[in-house]
This record gives structure tokens, sequence and C-alpha cells, in this order.
């Protein structure tokens, strides 16, 4: 029963090199490095004009495709999000990601975390409209298991919340949380996202946490002109950057590199890469060489 956990499945035969990590470096952000890519947005753009224009109830903007681009490079390279608990190396079940959605729609409003499995998604379209049905989840005002459970804990006194979590974490250690626990809680997951540009701020170094089984902070900037972009007109170019940070006990650096390489080449090129413009069945549309300007993000997130 030990160790064997619902969200992951023992490594066997790791280098000894690796296997002493999780012993050298027993926390997340002590084991933290940092990468940082900047992607052009020529062919991005245009993509994103394209399916605004053929698909007005399925908005998208950077922030989806660079979503999705790390979960293709994510299932290219499963072991980049591989997870170390009770100082053992896991593989994980899956590809989920988590997010953090606006409960209202206005400024100053509070946010909640969602988190979702994107390794299903059969394509490009389903991911966006799985986002969206997320979205209009916490927009409804349904408390989420995780708000529920945060909401009891905070009934106790300071010293029985640290028990409970103290036996959380001990519990986790041994593969023994329950697996309805692990799959509705965010902080369980391959990667937590920032989307910086729906606050107009750039990427940041964000740390990881050291709950949960997060081995990858993704941060994703506002884009911006490129140095030699005119300001406006059909030859204006942008760019974006994003920023990661990375739980090294869990792979080399030179597979998370490929990760983030992989995730550039799909960001820079959807179509390129295999992201298919799709369009509705009940409104068809031919698509043309016109552009229209990108649609603001239908979910909102922040870090």
């Amino acid at each position: 029963m030990w160790w064997r956990r619902s969200d992951g499945v023992l490594v066997r035969n790791v280098p000894a090199a690796r296997r002493v990590m999780p012993y050298l470096m027993r926390g997340r952000n002590e084991s933290a490095v940092y990468f940082e890519t900047d992607c052009d947005l020529q062919k991005t753009d245009a993509f994103v004009r394209a399916w605004n224009e053929a698909n007005p109830r399925r908005q998208v903007d950077v922030f989806h495709l660079a979503v999705w681009a790390l979960g293709d490079a994510l299932r290219r390279n499963p072991s980049a999000h591989r997870f170390v608990k009770g100082g053992r190396l896991y593989d994980r079940k899956g590809v989920w990601f988590s997010y953090v959605v606006k409960t209202k729609l206005e400024t100053g409003a509070p946010f909640v975390a969602v988190k979702r499995r994107f390794d299903l998604d059969e394509t490009f379209g389903d991911m966006v409209e799985g986002m969206q049905a997320e979205q209009a989840k916490v927009l409804s005002g349904e408390l989420s298991t995780v708000d529920r459970e945060v909401g009891l804990l905070m009934i106790f006194p300071g010293f029985v919340r640290r028990f409970l979590m103290a036996c959380v974490r001990g519990f986790d250690n041994l593969g023994m949380l329950p697996r309805s626990y692990i799959e509705k809680d965010p902080m369980y997951t391959s990667a937590f996202f920032a989307n910086m540009a729906s606050f107009g701020m750039p990427a940041v170094y964000h740390h990881l946490y050291e709950y949960g089984t997060a081995v990858i902070f993704a941060s994703v900037g506002r884009p911006t002109l490129t140095s030699d972009s005119p300001r406006s007109g059909p030859d204006r170019r942008r760019e974006v950057q994003l920023k990661f940070t990375y739980d090294e006990r869990s792979e080399d650096g030179l597979v998370a590199w490929f990760t983030i390489r992989r995730l550039k080449q799909v960001l820079e090129d959807p179509e390129g890469f295999g992201v298919a413009l799709e369009y509705p069945a009940d409104n068809p549309v031919e698509r043309s060489g016109s552009s229209t300007a990108p649609v603001a993000a239908t979910v909102d997130l922040s870090s």
C-alpha cells in the first residue's frame, strides 16, 4: 500500500546520482532552476485572428496556445513532469495543469485555482471548450471541493491546522492520500500557469510550492512589439516572453530545455506543428486572408 500512489508510478532503476538528489535538496525551491524564452508571434497572431474569426463562441489568445503547446511538449517528454515525494521519484499519470480564474469579471474580484487534465483533449478546440466550462463553473458561484475543505480547515485554531496539515504531508509522503483528494487539489499538478498578460504585466519567475507535486511554474508575459516592428498595420510584429521555474530533482536540465524548446516551436507556428484551425459544425466559414484584431481570452488568470 505504501508508495503506491494514485497519481504516479514509482520509477525503477533510477541512476544513483538522481536517486540521491531528494536527500541533498529536500525542497522544490532549493532544487529550482530557471528558464526563459522569447517567442515570435507573427504566425501565432495570424492563427489567433483566423481562429477567433471562425469561432466566435470559442475565442482564444496566446495563453491558450501556450497551454496547448506545453501539454504537447510533456506528452513527448513524459519524464519532464515526474515528481518527488517521500524521497522517491514517480512518473505522473496524465498531464494536469492548474491556473487561476476570476470568480467575477470585474476589478478586485477574488480568484479560484482550477485544475484540468489536458492529455485527454483530442483537439485544440476540445481544450478551449474544457477551459471555458471550468470558467463557467467558477462564474456560477459554485464552491469547489478545495474551497469547502479550506473553509472547514479554517474553523480550527492554528495549532490544529498545523497538526492536520502535518498529517496530510505525512500521508502524502507515504503515498496514502486518496485519489479523490489528489485529483481535486490544484497543487497536485504537472504545471501551474500564470497568465501575466491578463494584468498587462511581464512574465515573472515564480516560486514552486512545497505542498503538492507541481514541478513547473510557467509564467506567460504580456506580448510586446519587436524592436523592428511598426506600431500598427499589417507588418506589425509581436513577441512574448515565457519564464519557467523547474524542479531539477524530477529530470535533468537538458530534458527540461527540450520540453521548453518544443513549446516554443508550437507556440511560434501553431499550424506548422499540428494545431488545426477548426470551424464550428453549425457555422462553417471559409478561411480567408483577412485579419481581425485578437480577441481577449475568455479565461482571466493570475499568479
